[in-house]
């Protein structure tokens, strides 16, 4: 999933850099005046140095410093920014053209001369943190899309979309690395039995309790736990071997044991249990992660044929 977006400081933090004292204490005042909180820097250095520790909203820069000046502080600030370019807006004596085409190549988003007038400057940066508010929560909103599109809607973990993207973008990573990737195929036993003995919202809500089992057995940030198709479960295991996936495999048999949701109708116990297959590989350029999908497919085959209940392992 995509980076999320750095927070905005609440009150906005506003990071004002300049090497004349007076100055930096009227923009704090005329800032403070409207509810920001305010920092300082007095040089070029500094300034970059605090802004990569506070991270603030937005950057108050002189053009004009010792040391680094400001069109190279706003250019490295826009370096450090990464997603997030935050808006830096010059305050300066240069007043010539040459000079304001500079401050925008490097990344300035406004530009105001010496002596300031001051309600200019508070209504300038009122409409900058206007700006980063609504850049924020459209970013927020479409992470949260992004999210929504890539989960189950009912059992909370990947839907099959984000099964595949995954398992695609793992596969180059572990073929690059040279290391193994494993993959575990999990159906829950007479399912179908279930629903028809049960109903569906009972079948729904078996389906919750199991994936949160498949959840808590793949323990890494890097594993991912998807929802297959139907009452079908996959789990994706990088940097993981076959000795690795096996005991993810038992966590989930057991785990799902141990839930003792009632089957009556099953045909393995009384209770809902599962069957997985494992597979294991390290990728190469001569095969593909359809094979490992097909080995472990072929190894949850084998390990219903013998009777369910159980896990089963078939190398790709």
């Amino acid at each position: 999933m995509p980076e999320m977006m750095p927070s905005f400081h609440n009150p906005p933090l506003i990071l004002v850099a300049d090497d004349d004292k007076t100055m930096r204490l009227g923009v704090r005042q005329a800032m403070e005046q409207d509810g920001y909180q305010v920092i300082e820097a007095h040089d070029g250095n500094t300034c970059l140095s605090v802004f990569e520790r506070v991270r603030p909203d937005v950057v108050l820069l002189d053009a004009i410093m010792p040391a680094i000046d400001g069109f190279t502080c706003c250019r490295r600030i826009q370096e450090m920014s990464g997603i997030r370019r935050t808006p830096v807006l010059m305050i300066t004596g240069l007043e010539d053209q040459d000079s304001v085409d500079k401050a925008f190549s490097v990344g300035a988003v406004d530009y105001i001369t010496k002596p300031i007038h001051w309600a200019v400057l508070r209504q300038r940066v009122k409409r900058l943190i206007q700006q980063v508010r609504l850049y924020q929560q459209l970013e927020t909103a479409n992470h949260e899309l992004q999210r929504l599109a890539a989960i189950d809607s009912l059992t909370q973990v990947a839907n099959r979309r984000r099964f595949d993207e995954y398992l695609q973008q793992e596969w180059q990573r572990m073929l690059r690395e040279q290391l193994p990737l494993s993959l575990i195929l999990c159906d829950i036993d007479c399912f179908k039995l279930y629903n028809d003995t049960y109903g569906h919202q009972a079948g729904d809500d078996c389906l919750r309790q199991v994936a949160q089992v498949i959840q808590n057995a793949a323990k890494r940030a890097i594993d991912l736990p998807a929802r297959y198709g139907g009452e079908e479960f996959a789990v994706i295991l990088p940097n993981t071997d076959q000795e690795g996936a096996i005991l993810v495999a038992q966590d989930i048999q057991t785990g799902v044991k141990n839930l003792q949701i009632s089957h009556t109708a099953s045909k393995v116990c009384d209770t809902v249990t599962v069957s997985l297959g494992v597979s294991n590989t390290i990728p190469s350029v001569i095969t593909s992660p359809e094979l490992l999908i097909n080995a472990a497919d072929k190894a949850l085959y084998q390990a219903k044929a013998e009777g369910r209940d159980r896990y089963c392992t078939c190398l790709s």
